[in-house]
């Protein structure tokens, strides 16, 4: 666990057993030993530290601090204490700790080379770049090694990006590194390639590409070895930079010329092409082009180009590169573009794609290659035609369907399929040829295996069962297994599925919305819990690895590398699906426990919830969700556009926003919640309560402008893509009444506020108020309520029926009777002192108060009660003619097994979101059973 530098140290092998236990895991018996030793070498810091480490793991946080504090005054200064120390404070998350043990250190031992390379690294973790700059000169100076010198260049770079004043970066911090790699090129001290990476780097950011070039030109350039053709790439971006068409063009018909296949010089090539004819560029009369050499700067050089390399691709015995076909048609599509008349000297690109499917179709990357240029395709019929006719396939079966024969000829046909469908000609057929294709495309796939209306939701269901059963790793199936099941509102199967994806670190955030958009909607709020911190986990470790990532790069000179993890670090805590999952996570412990296992003040500090601080990045969000990640072969008007893309980021902000509003307004509840103590009436009516900041009304007002420009986002109609992203919850919100009863609750809230804060002679007309909201409230609840009545799962006349919108509905009834149950708790708290101060005034004799809002309380708790009572019988009543119906009575094709399978997947999991809804419910009906003034 720690370094220990003095072999025959003895106090190493008294600390040995503890290191062993810790090591092993046992932190009871390492205390224990601890405690041993410390009784008879008091003065044993380490042993103190090891102590603090394992009361740390067995969860006694304060205790460990409070030994590792006592140590950390003392500022030791053996290694031992210091690496125990180190790996501590790492564990409190409280990496700042560790600059003042290392500061301290070098205090004590400025000559130490090792602790002045660990408080670099300690600044390193908490991102102190001016300190880190400081450091490194400091080591520099005790050890001159070249590490030490550019570990505080980069860290002057580092100030530079990070700094809010972007002409400070560019005329400070930028050009003083810059002078002091300058330094070192002018004494012949640079040793390594990052040093030059560095100089690089530096010389880029300040804009000086003629610099840039002449380093990497140059002889410092010779040491950019580690990456292929390093040079020749900053070269090719420094001439694109610099506008030095004449190079660029000359230096990407080099490479090609190495490298035929390499479509980024392809692009690079044809890009500086088009400049050159732009500018009229005409090459010297003698002499060399430029310093790359020889410029093709016509159309009929580029086409001649092209062409030799085709040649040398089709002189092959062996199979030819894809690269310089593409490029032809490449050329083509940007001739055709300029309207010029040379693109008829390269061919027809209908027969140039023909020739390329028969050279590559049988590869899985040919449609991805010709998806890219159908729109130089003028017939797309006749084109179709011909690529089937070159497809080897059987007789037609009996049932007058054409097989493959090999794999070969299976690639080939899927390829025709996926470019009929690119190309429109699947949704131009009427209903009954798209039956027709659907029954030949299934045989296809049944056929393949030996290789390797809501009828129809179900069959696809049954069909993408049966191909997971026999494809247990293709992702695609499960992706599309996970859309179905949850536009059908059972969750319980996607939790399974979206697991065996087995997700790892980034697609947390990537690919996580596709799991936790549904996980609370359908009801499983336990499983939603659970995949809300799946992607938690991965956001809070990220601040922590970022940290070992930039250390890492430092030590390894990978300079490069530090301002991406920086920018990664920073796109992660500003990732619209952390913002997301962390209000989701907070909202759903609050339904779960709030007020049940505990009380929602507890609840609200345990988590840290400030209502009055708005802590989402909402003008610097990033949407990092992966909206291609389900394969989509539909033409181009089909796809997913940019204008979507804004609209569903648009659409998740808003519904966000909702969440995070409805979270505050709850947690403002717990910061207003009452005391118990009953407070004396004439002071309440002299004086009132002691003031507190008005939050409630701001954020109601709040809330209430985001429900407005939901609904009117709401009129514009969007539509997505099926493979698209998925509609949030804003619409069913809206429309289940929901949103709007739990504005009026909070209302109610407001005007329980307004009543405790009024002298009683003065609150007839609050008490109105809260009189018709208990009334409406009442009211609006059972219009929620009988949303949600109906059947989720029906057999009708041998086939099944679905409305997972009455799960949705009910999901919402309930997480609104929890917000409603939360502000009678609040009422409570406020009528129970009111009602026990005018009992006081009346055994005064005093002139009595007419209080209509105990009687109107009471009867809203009454009727709350009967609404619980009313929708268990609901639930109760769905749960036995789900648990009833008899699936095997229905009407199924072909794929009967796998069909039934998906229904009883879907059965299951709405007697499970059932289960949940109903434990909840009758939880909170228990609660407010004992609800009284």
């Amino acid at each position: 666990m720690a370094a220990r530098g003095h072999v025959q140290d003895p106090n190493d092998r008294r600390l040995r057993p503890i290191y062993d236990y810790l090591d092993n895991g046992n932190n009871k018996m390492a205390i224990q030993q601890a405690d041993k030793l410390l009784k008879k070498h008091k003065d044993l810091h380490c042993a103190k530290v090891l102590k603090a480490i394992g009361l740390q793991r067995t969860g006694k946080q304060d205790e460990a601090f409070a030994l590792a504090q006592e140590v950390a005054t003392l500022e030791p200064t053996d290694d031992n204490s210091l690496q125990a120390l180190t790996i501590l404070y790492r564990e409190m998350h409280r990496p700042e700790l560790v600059t003042k043990l290392y500061e301290a250190a070098v205090r004590k031992v400025p000559s130490s080379e090792e602790y002045h390379s660990h408080l670099f690294m300690a600044y390193a973790r908490v991102g102190e770049y001016k300190k880190m700059q400081q450091a490194g000169m400091t080591l520099y100076k005790i050890v001159p090694k070249n590490p030490y010198y550019f570990w505080s260049v980069m860290s002057l770079v580092m100030q530079a990006i990070s700094a809010q004043d972007k002409k400070l970066s560019q005329t400070m911090f930028l050009p003083l590194a810059e002078r002091m790699v300058e330094k070192m090129v002018k004494e012949e001290k640079i040793e390594a390639e990052a040093e030059v990476q560095l100089y690089y780097m530096i010389l880029e950011r300040l804009g000086k590409y003629v610099e840039a070039l002449e380093v990497v030109r140059g002889q410092l350039g010779e040491k950019l070895t580690s990456e292929l053709q390093s040079r020749e790439n900053k070269c090719m971006s420094l001439y694109k930079q610099l506008e030095r068409w004449p190079e660029c063009n000359a230096l990407s018909c080099k490479l090609l010329l190495k490298n035929p296949d390499d479509w980024q010089f392809y692009m690079s090539y044809f890009d500086s092409l088009f400049h050159l004819i732009d500018q009229g560029w005409e090459p010297p009369s003698e002499g060399e082009h430029c310093s790359e050499g020889e410029v093709r700067s016509s159309v009929a050089q580029a086409i001649a180009f092209v062409e030799e390399r085709l040649a040398v691709e089709e002189a092959k015995e062996t199979r030819p590169l894809r690269g310089p076909f593409l490029a032809r048609l490449e050329l083509i599509r940007r001739l055709r573009a300029r309207g010029c008349p040379e693109e008829q000297e390269l061919g027809e690109p209908l027969e140039l794609m023909f020739q390329y499917f028969i050279k590559f179709g049988d590869k899985p990357c040919c449609i991805s290659d010709l998806k890219i240029y159908l729109d130089l395709l003028t017939t797309d019929h006749h084109f179709i035609n011909r690529l089937m006719e070159t497809v080897p396939l059987s007789e037609p079966q009996d049932d007058g369907v054409a097989l493959p024969g090999d794999t070969r000829a299976l690639q080939r046909h899927l390829c025709v399929a996926q470019l009929s469908r690119a190309l429109g000609l699947h949704h131009a057929l009427d209903t009954t040829g798209k039956l027709d294709l659907i029954r030949q495309l299934k045989s296809h796939y049944r056929h393949g295996l030996q290789f390797g209306d809501e009828t129809m939701l179900w069959q696809c269901l049954g069909l993408l069962e049966e191909g997971l059963s026999h494809s247990s790793s293709n992702a695609q199936f499960k992706l599309l297994l996970i859309l179905l099941f949850c536009r059908m509102g059972a969750f319980e199967p996607v939790v399974d599925l979206y697991s065996s994806l087995d997700a790892k670190h980034v697609q947390h955030d990537t690919i996580g919305f596709l799991l936790t958009r549904y996980a609370e909607s359908l009801g499983q709020f336990a499983a939603a819990s659970q995949s809300c911190n799946f992607s938690l986990r991965f956001f809070h470790s990220n601040q922590k690895d970022t940290s070992e990532y930039i250390i890492q790069a430092y030590k390894y000179g990978a300079f490069e590398k530090i301002p991406e993890f920086i920018a990664f670090r920073s796109r992660l805590n500003r990732s619209l699906h952390f913002a997301q999952v962390r209000t989701e996570r907070m909202l759903l412990d609050l339904f779960l426990e709030a007020d049940l296992s505990s009380s929602l003040e507890d609840n609200v500090k345990s988590m840290g919830l400030c209502p009055e601080e708005d802590d989402i990045p909402w003008t610097d969000m990033r949407d990092n969700r992966d909206l291609t990640v389900l394969t989509s072969w539909d033409p181009a008007d089909r796809q997913l556009s940019e204008e979507q893309r804004s609209f569903s980021l648009q659409e998740e902000l808003l519904w966000l926003k909702v969440r995070f509003l409805t979270l505050r307004l709850v947690g403002t509840l717990a910061v207003l919640s009452h005391p118990p103590t009953p407070r004396n009436a004439e002071k309440a009516a002299e004086n009132g309560v002691v003031a507190k900041p008005d939050i409630l009304r701001p954020l109601l007002d709040q809330l209430n402008t985001t429900l407005q420009n939901g609904a009117q986002f709401l009129e514009r109609g969007v539509q997505y893509p099926f493979l698209g992203p998925s509609p949030t919850r804003l619409a069913h919100a809206l429309a289940s009444g929901s949103c709007h009863c739990q504005v009026l609750a909070f209302q109610l809230a407001a005007y329980v506020q307004e009543l405790d804060a009024a002298a009683l002679e003065e609150t007839t007309e609050v008490q109105t108020q809260i009189s018709n909201s208990f009334k409406s409230l009442l009211i609006q609840l059972k219009e929620i309520l009988n949303k949600c009545k109906g059947d989720l799962l029906e057999v009708k006349e041998g086939q099944c029926k679905t409305q997972p919108t009455l799960l949705e509905n009910l999901v919402f009834f309930v997480e609104t009777v929890c917000v409603v149950h939360w502000v009678s708790c609040f009422c409570a708290g406020v009528l129970r002192p009111l009602k026990a101060s005018l009992q006081k005034r009346k055994k005064k004799k005093k002139e009595p108060i007419s209080m209509v809002v105990f009687s109107g309380f009471q009867e809203f708790t009454a009727g709350l009660q009967s609404l619980f009572s009313e929708v268990l019988d609901h639930i109760k009543g769905q749960e036995t003619s789900l648990t009833a119906l008899k699936l095997g009575e229905l009407t199924l094709e072909e794929e009967e097994a796998f069909v039934k399978l998906a229904m009883d997947k879907l059965r299951s999991s709405y007697l499970r979101s059932l289960q949940e809804l109903g434990d909840l419910l009758k939880k909170r009906a228990d609660v407010l059973k004992s609800l009284k003034i």
